[in-house]
């Protein structure tokens, strides 16, 4: 079975009037993100801001770890809140689970062979 090892926590902006509440929340998300990765509960993670382009992704966090470590996180008290308040503070919030390193090669093994002869 193959399993998600990436996690992609996205949002578009800030809600107007929020983005001080936005600015303590990205602090207080790093600091999370340390603690978790400074204690072996996730293996990586990167804030990404993306450069303007009309499109309503504009920052994520790259959240890699295995399938375990994931699900334990996203199902943490600490996550779930965090979450929440970026839904109070940041439009368009996300967090959707990807597939990277070692699983993409057995990915694009699985749908090379999904696809029909002709």
């Amino acid at each position: 079975m193959v399993q998600s090892n990436v996690l992609v926590f996205g949002w578009n902006r800030a809600v107007p009037g929020r983005e001080g509440l936005a600015g303590e929340l990205f602090a207080h998300t790093m600091g999370f993100f340390e603690k978790q990765k400074s204690t072996g509960k996730l293996e990586s993670f990167q804030p990404v801001f993306l450069a303007s382009h009309g499109g309503d992704l504009n920052g994520f966090f790259l959240i890699t770890g295995t399938h375990a470590q994931l699900d334990t996180l996203e199902t943490s008290d600490e996550f779930v809140d965090i979450v929440m308040r970026a839904g109070q503070a940041l439009t368009n919030v996300g967090v959707i689970h990807g597939f990277a390193g070692n699983v993409v090669p057995e990915l694009m093994n699985r749908w090379t062979k999904s696809i029909p002869a002709r």
